[in-house]
């Protein structure tokens, strides 16, 4: 039912910036929290960041506080991921997901719809 296409991805440089976008659709935008999550080969899918439904509220990871920052525009129906600074390490298939509220914990499987990923690819 709720249907979220990730875009921005990309080959950056160390030190270099993107920002990605996700939209929502399905229901009423401001009815779902959002989240950035991104994976590696061999490694578990990791929390990045995440906005609450109005978007008065966001949570970041230690390793990306400071240089990514979530947002929305919900006229829009959109959610921004803006990554700054990047490290090769940030390397990964970046996905969004839909949530029906910011829960106090951070689960996966709080979020019930996924979009298909961008690929972020930060040389050296």
């Amino acid at each position: 039912q709720v249907q979220l296409v990730e875009s921005g991805g990309g080959l950056v440089q160390a030190g270099g910036s993107l920002r990605l976008s996700c939209v929502v659709s399905g229901r009423t935008f401001s009815s779902y929290s959002v989240g950035w999550f991104r994976q590696v080969p061999g490694k578990e899918r990791e929390f990045v960041a995440r906005i609450s439904r109005s978007g008065g509220t966001t949570d970041y990871a230690v390793s990306v506080k400071g240089r990514f920052t979530i947002s929305r525009r919900n006229a829009e129906n959109t959610v921004y991921l803006q990554m700054n600074s990047l490290k090769p390490e940030d390397t990964a298939v970046y996905y969004c997901a839909a949530a029906p509220t910011m829960y106090g914990s951070i689960r996966q499987d709080h979020f019930d719809s996924w979009g298909q990923g961008t690929q972020v690819i930060v040389s050296s």
